[in-house]
Formats: structure tokens, sequence, C-alpha cells
């Protein structure tokens, strides 16, 4: 047992940090970067998609070819090489000229972020032994509460005082900090029979990922999936993805071993965490327009009214095995699947003027619940594979969560761009012909051309906020709907309470703990 596995923990977590800060602080600067130059970058909902996307997909696609490389080259190396490319992306990114440069740059900041979040995995199930492992993953997860808590405010102060930009650039101290001291405390580690690397599998689950979701994003734009350019763009993107399976099945090194998935319990995890970030990655990307634009607050105000969300999690996520010590993981995870899927539903209640109260309780319990599907979820998968394989099972669980998200961004902010421009297209017969199609994009795309117009288009502010309000409650009730889903899979596939020998143990843990 590791005599400073407390201390590296707490190193671990700033390294974690910084990933999941970058996408919290995005959250909130998405409404700033659509306004045009000099104030952002004009960038259209379909760009701002891309923008979380490239890195989401980049990420996603390499953390398993990051895993394996790090149980070879050695887990410390390979996360300080992460945390560099990181830092370079995020200095490139801040001073982005335009949208596609932006896409760019947020895919090199994926690409170091792919090896950072399964080495600070790896790390922890490395220095901590079996029976404190459930305590150090909870407290881990509780770092993503505080990066969620942390981001959003620290965007909205940055977005207050300085440029855009600035919501990248900070995170540059943050990485330089995070490599002095993983130099200093963390110890390296490897497998000492790691796999062989994947080259062709990386490919093809990259180009199968990056067609389905241009795909997806280019039928929200177009309000048309049955164009035969969005249909072919989506058939192609599952066609790569299926001969990626075949190929992984039939390799004797795959990237993704999918033996694994023959076990029922192992399965429904992964499974479970890429349809709850399906539903939250959506969720919270129109959550900022209906604060920012709709309502009229700040981006600081938007990132405090953030805060009940990533307060629940710290609270919660490290106090969630108790929870399963009592009840098992099959009735604490699908509660907490039905508690999502119950603040998913609020959000289809919610007009202009609503309470913000109301908006905060639903952040709060949305918090809270996550907490209890993410600790416990995060131990049966980590604890699924050998010790050695610990790169891996961390791999496999934020690929899942990565591509959820991803996709999440992609068919929900569709289902909005489609909702919205039903519901606002009549309304622009005002505007001559060529802008009609871009006004009609998003809500920031018609407030952007009623400002240009001046008195003139002040008739068009009203039924864009009815019109946003309106996709707001579709896209909320589809999420819902994957909410739902993801509890049965809970309720059918993990495991219910534990046996006696391993309550007593569970109840010697609650007494410890306390």
């Amino acid at each position: 047992m590791h005599r400073r596995r407390w201390a590296i923990l707490g190193v671990l977590m700033l390294s974690l940090l910084i990933v999941v800060l970058d996408n919290s602080i995005l959250n909130v600067a998405i409404k700033t970067i659509s306004t045009p130059a000099p104030t952002g970058l004009g960038a259209t909902q379909g760009e701002l998609e891309w923008a979380i996307n490239s890195y989401t997909l980049v990420f996603a696609g390499l953390l398993f070819s990051a895993g394996l490389l790090g149980d070879r080259l050695g887990r410390k190396k390979v996360l300080l090489g992460g945390l560099a490319v990181f830092g370079v992306g995020s200095a490139l990114a801040a001073f982005s000229g335009s949208p596609g440069e932006l896409i760019a740059f947020r895919a090199v900041m994926g690409l170091g972020a792919a090896f950072v979040m399964p080495a600070t995995l790896a790390v922890l199930m490395n220095v901590f032994e079996r029976d404190e492992q459930p305590k150090a993953i909870g407290i881990w997860a509780g770092g993503v509460g505080l990066a969620i808590a942390i981001g959003p405010i620290t965007g909205g102060v940055l977005l207050d005082h300085f440029w855009w930009g600035s919501v990248f650039l900070i995170n540059v101290p943050i990485v330089l900090l995070a490599l002095a001291l993983m130099l200093w405390l963390a110890p390296d580690s490897r497998d000492p029979n790691p796999g062989r690397l994947d080259p062709v599998g990386v490919v093809l689950s990259v180009v199968g990922l990056v067609l389905l979701v241009y795909g997806i994003i280019k039928g929200g734009q177009l309000a048309d999936f049955t164009d035969p350019a969005v249909l072919g763009t989506i058939a192609a993107g599952l066609a790569v993805l299926a001969a990626f399976v075949v190929f992984e099945k039939r390799s004797d090194h795959p990237s993704i071993d999918v033996t694994y998935f023959k076990n029922k319990v192992f399965s429904a995890s992964v499974g479970v965490i890429a349809l709850v970030f399906f539903a939250l990655m959506g969720v919270t990307f129109f959550s900022v327009f209906y604060t920012q634009s709709v309502r009229g607050y700040s981006p600081l105000q938007t990132g405090l009214l953030m805060l009940p969300l990533a307060a629940a999690q710290m609270i919660f996520a490290p106090r969630a095995r108790l929870l399963v010590d009592r009840f098992g993981n099959r009735a604490t995870t699908t509660g907490a699947m039905l508690l999502i899927a119950a603040t998913l539903a609020a959000f289809a209640t919610f007009e202009a003027d609503t309470p913000i109260w109301l908006l905060e309780v639903v952040f709060f319990l949305m918090g809270a619940a996550m907490a209890h599907i993410m600790t416990p979820i995060s131990v049966v998968i980590m604890q699924a594979l050998p010790r050695e394989k610990a790169g891996s099972a961390s791999a496999l669980s934020n690929t899942f969560r990565q591509v959820g998200g991803a996709l999440g961004v992609a068919v929900l902010g569709s289902v909005m761009s489609t909702a919205y421009r039903g519901g606002i297209e009549d309304k622009l017969t005002v505007l001559p012909e060529g802008v009609r199609h871009t006004a009609g994009e998003s809500i920031e795309a018609t407030l952007g051309v009623a400002d240009r117009l001046g008195s003139r288009g002040e008739a068009l502010v009203g039924p864009a906020h009815d019109a946003f309000l309106h996709a707001m409650h579709v896209t909320a009730l589809w999420g819902t709907g994957v909410a739902v889903l993801g509890a049965v899979v809970v309720a059918l596939c993990l495991p219910g309470r534990p046996t006696a020998p391993q309550e007593g143990e569970g109840e010697r843990k609650l007494v410890a703990a306390e």
C-alpha cells in the first residue's frame, strides 16, 4: 500500500479537474462564442456542437489505445504527456480566429485528455488496495463535481472581464501545476503483459463515430433527416462501426475486447454510463441558452445557477457507497436513474417566467442522482477486470461516457434545432429569403438577425423565445425517455442486495466510515 496514496489522489484529481473543467467552462461560454466578432466567433449551432464533439470524439476514439499505451509505457509517463498536449491545445484554442480553428484545436485538446483520463484511474487502482478502492473512487468522482462547480463560475468571471479565449487559456497554469506535482509525487506503473496496439481499430472507431455524428448534426441543421446526404452519411457511419465490431471480434489484439460484454453486469454498467451522459450533455447544451438567451442571465450568473448541480455531486459522490452497502447496486442505481428522468421531465414544464428556485431544485436533484449512478457504476466496472488491466477498464468506462455525451449533443441538439426551426419558420417570412435559413437554425441566430434589423427586428424576439421554449420541451422529453430506458436496463441487469457475508462487510465499512 503506497504511503503517499492520499496525496497522490489529490494530484490525480487536479489532473482530472482540467479535463472536466474544460467542458463545464465551455458550456457557459457557448452563447458568447456564438455571437458575432469581435465579442465571439459568430459560430452557428452546428459549429458549436462540433466545438464540443471534436474534443469528445477524439477523446473517446483514442481512450482505449491511450490506456494500452499507459499499460505498456508507464501510466505516469503517459499522464505527463497527455497533460502537456492538453495545455498546448488549450493555448492554441484560446487564440482561434474562426470556428474552424476552434474545432481543430479542441480536437488537439481531446487528444491530450484521452491520455489523462484513463491514467488517473489506473494510477489510483495501483496505489490503493482493493478494500480502499471504492472510497478512493468515490472521492475521485467527487472531484468531477468540484470541476462542474468551479468551471461555470470561473468561466462566468473570465467572460465578465476578458475575451472568450480566456476560458481556454486558464487551463495552462493548472496544467503546469499538475505536471510539477505529478513529477514529484506519483509513482510509475505498467502492465507486465501489456496488449498490442490496434491502429486499424482506432481508425475505424473514430471514422465511424465522426460520420455518424456528422450525419446527425447535418440533419438537424437542414431540419430534414430524409435528405439523401444525411441518410448516406449516417448509414456510412453505422457501416464503419459495424466493420469495427467485426474486426475487433476477429483480432488477437483488439482495442476493445468484446468478450467483456458477455458479462451482463459489465455490459449494463457501461451502457448506463452512455445513456446518462447522452441525456445529461444534451440537456446541459440547451439549459445555457435557456438561462442566458431567454431568462437574460449573464455568464457568471449562469455559472452560479449551476452550483447546486455540482454541490450535490460533491456531497453525495463520496457517500454513495454507503447506500449501495445497504440497498445494493440495483435499487440504488435504478432509483437514481428514475430521479434523472424526473429532473429532465421538469425542463419540459419550464417557461420564461418559471421561478428560478425551481431550476435550482432540479439541478440539485440531478447532481444527487448523478452521484448515486457514477460512483457505484465506476466501482463495478473497475473491479470487473484485474488490477493490471486498470487502464483498459478505465478506458472502456470513459469511452462509453464520451460517446454517449457526443451522441447526446448531436441527437438532442439536432432535435432542438429541428423543433426550433419548425416553431419559428413561419415568423421569418419578413426577412429576405437569403437569410431565412440561417436565422432559423437557433435562437441566437434569430436574435442576431433581429438585433441587426434594429426596431424592425423587435417583432422576432418574442416568437424566438416561444419557439425555443417549445424546442426545449420537446428535447427534454426525448432526454427523459433515454433516462427511463437506462432505469430499465439497470433494474434488469445489475445485481441486487449483497449476500449475507457481504452485508456484514458493508456494515463494518459503514462503522469505519462513521
